[in-house]
Order: structure tokens, then C-alpha cells, then sequence
């Protein structure tokens, strides 16, 4: 059974060691231990002690505590990587790293439900079995694309930042019911359990433009409400936040790019 040491047990860090537990031998750093235990792992003494003998170290940590000095102190020969900090390149991390097998992870927050959708992306030279392994741990949270790096500014703001643009679509939804007489709590449940229920129509290869005109009834009450969507701007404003988040990630690669040069 491989080794995994994960370093930084947060949000993400802890959804994967709690997914990957059965498949994998697992050490853990965190520079607050009991939140180690708490989560029912042996907590290591230091990132020495942690990342010795495993055979994949997990990068996940904040991004803005990624330095040279960090990924020196991981720093291993024969050691392969996965990183799920945000904005930090594969550039950056091969220089820094030394390593022929990196992987680049981009979950989203729903990965403590093992229903994250993640983005991936491999070192240029990473060997066959790294990948599977690597692959094994992005499935264990949810669902895993391989997507090529230059699109995972893009993944984000379709994904990532869109958790956020799909709750407020909720909540908005949710307070038209209100307005029309729906208390919140019980609006709430029925808004998410229609876009539970709306995702069921998208099976056997159909796509959302497919599907759509077949709910539009002519001169029906959806068709006023898609009317009144696109008065106001729904869809631009969707691309719009999207590419916004796209955008931002853009600059925060470029800072990462510049710290670790």
C-alpha cells in the first residue's frame, strides 16, 4: 500500500485523508495537532517526520504560505507530489521540487461531501503508475477531470468559484418564493431539490439548450420567466462572474510565478 503524507490538514486537506484512508497509508502534519487527532490520525511530529517515508506528499496547505523555504523543506529525492494549492504553477513547483512527478489538483469545497469536482494536471514527464495513483485520490472525493493547466483559470470560475454563483441562485430563487407567500426554510428545500431534480433531465448526452425548449410551453408561464431572465441580464451576468473569477485567478498565478522564480 503506498505512503501518502498529507501537509496541512484544513477543509480540503482533511475531506482527502478522510477519503483515502482504506486505500492508502497515511501520515499528517498540521501545525495545530489536535485538529490531527480530533480527525482520528496520529499526528507527526514535524514535516520531517511525516514526509519521510511516504512515497506521494500532498501540498495542501494556504497559497500564500507556499514559499521556497516551505517546498525546500518537502523537498525529497524519489518522492512524487500532488498540490491543491491554488495558483501555484506546475512551473513553479517542478523548479522548486525537483520532482518528475507533480500533480496539480483544483477541488471544490463540496470534497468533505466526496462530491468535489476537481481539475487535474500531470508534470510533462510523470510516470503512468504516479498518475494512476494520483487519480485514485481525485476520485475519492468526487468526480476528477485532466484538464491541460491553461485551462484551469477557466475550471475555476466554472467550478470552484461557481459553488458560490449556484447558492446565491438558490437564495435568490428562494427569496421570489418568499415574496410570493413561500416561508424561507421550506422555499429553500424546494429550490434545491428542483436543481437536484433539474440535473436528471441532462442524461443520455443531452445538454441544458437540448432541454430547455422542451419545458417552454408556448405562451406558458416558463417562457414569461425565461423572458424576464433574459430582460434583466441573468446570462451575462453568469458569463460575467465567471470570467471574473477566471481573470483574478490569472493574476494570482502570476504573483505565485514571481514569489517563487
Amino acid at each position: 500500500m503506498k505512503k501518502v503524507a498529507v501537509i496541512g490538514m484544513g477543509n480540503m486537506g482533511s475531506a482527502i485523508a478522510l477519503s483515502i484512508r482504506d486505500r492508502f497509508t497515511l501520515t499528517a502534519f498540521d501545525i495545530d495537532k489536535e485538529k490531527v487527532g480530533v480527525l482520528g490520525f496520529k499526528p507527526s511530529g514535524s514535516i520531517d517526520e511525516a514526509v519521510e517515508d511516504a512515497d506521494i506528499i500532498l501540498i495542501a496547505i494556504k497559497p500564500q504560505f507556499i514559499d521556497k523555504d516551505f517546498l525546500k523543506s518537502i523537498k525529497r529525492d524519489g518522492k512524487s507530489y500532488i498540490s491543491i494549492a491554488a495558483g501555484i504553477p506546475l512551473s513553479a513547483l517542478e523548479k522548486n521540487l525537483g520532482s518528475r512527478n507533480i500533480a496539480r489538483f483544483m477541488p471544490n469545497l463540496a470534497a468533505k461531501e466526496k462530491k468535489a469536482v476537481t481539475a487535474v494536471c500531470f508534470s510533462k514527464d510523470a510516470a503512468e503508475d504516479f498518475k494512476k495513483d494520483a487519480m485514485e485520490v481525485a476520485n475519492s472525493i468526487g468526480s476528477a477531470f485532466i484538464l491541460p493547466e491553461k485551462s484551469f483559470s477557466a475550471f475555476i470560475g466554472a467550478s470552484g468559484s461557481l459553488i458560490a454563483f449556484a447558492l446565491e441562485f438558490i437564495r435568490a430563487s428562494a427569496m421570489g418564493a418568499v415574496n410570493m407567500g413561500i416561508p424561507y426554510k421550506e422555499a429553500e428545500k424546494i429550490v434545491s431539490d428542483t436543481v437536484a431534480s433539474a440535473l436528471t433531465l441532462l442524461k443520455d448526452g443531452k445538454n441544458a439548450g437540448e432541454v430547455i425548449p422542451s419545458i417552454c410551453s408556448a405562451s406558458g408561464t416558463t417562457i414569461r420567466g425565461m423572458e424576464a431572465l433574459e430582460e434583466n441580464g441573468f446570462a451575462n451576468a453568469l458569463y460575467k462572474a465567471v470570467k471574473a473569477s477566471a481573470e483574478r485567478s490569472d493574476e494570482l498565478e502570476i504573483d505565485s510565478k514571481e514569489r517563487l522564480a
